[in-house]
């Protein structure tokens, strides 16, 4: 934060978008040590995130934090019980941080994208567990979407979404972006 102030003049926005999936497995044959590495990146990584931005946007009054979430966070899937439950906390510390931050000029939101044309993608197919390992790459949104997504979020447009998570699998906010 010190670094992106000084160079700055200070914290606009963060978009805490750092998250892994692998190693995927079912609860019994999982690794404890990777289940915990999942939970250590997808969830403590965000707190990290809005703890060291939080100050500085409270000192100005205002910013904006987006959280990639997940559908991951309210539907289970097989094999994904560490990325289910990291996003589950993704999700409620979007809910935390708009209650604790939103009456002071904070807005705290969630962005559900989908499943998106990445690594991540290669990472769950090759799995073979779950529905989701057997979608058609055509299926997956390319990168792109989410940035846009981000960019149209951080304007009064995505107030409707404080202290929530807005998904691109919704058409109607596919075409509130402008991706269709």
């Amino acid at each position: 934060m010190r670094l992106c102030t000084s160079s700055f003049g200070g914290i606009d926005i963060l978009v805490n978008n750092a998250g892994l999936i692998d190693p995927i497995s079912r609860i019994e044959t999982s690794d404890p040590d990777g289940w915990g590495k999942v939970i250590d990146v997808n969830v403590k990584g965000v707190y990290y995130g809005m703890r060291a931005a939080t100050p500085h946007m409270l000192e100005k009054g205002q910013g904006t934090i987006i959280n990639i979430s997940s559908g991951a966070a309210t539907g289970a899937l097989e094999g994904w019980s560490h990325y289910c439950a990291s996003k589950a906390a993704v999700l409620s510390l979007t809910k935390c941080g708009d209650k604790e931050f939103g009456e002071k000029g904070i807005r705290v939101m969630g962005l559900s994208p989908g499943t998106v044309a990445t690594e991540m993608q290669v990472q769950i197919k090759a799995s073979g567990i779950n529905p989701v390992s057997q979608l058609d790459p055509s299926a997956h949104i390319p990168a792109e979407w989410v940035g846009e997504a981000i960019s149209w979020l951080s304007t009064d447009a995505g107030d409707a979404y404080k202290g929530t998570d807005c998904s691109l699998r919704d058409e109607s906010v596919r075409k509130a972006v402008g991706l269709i």
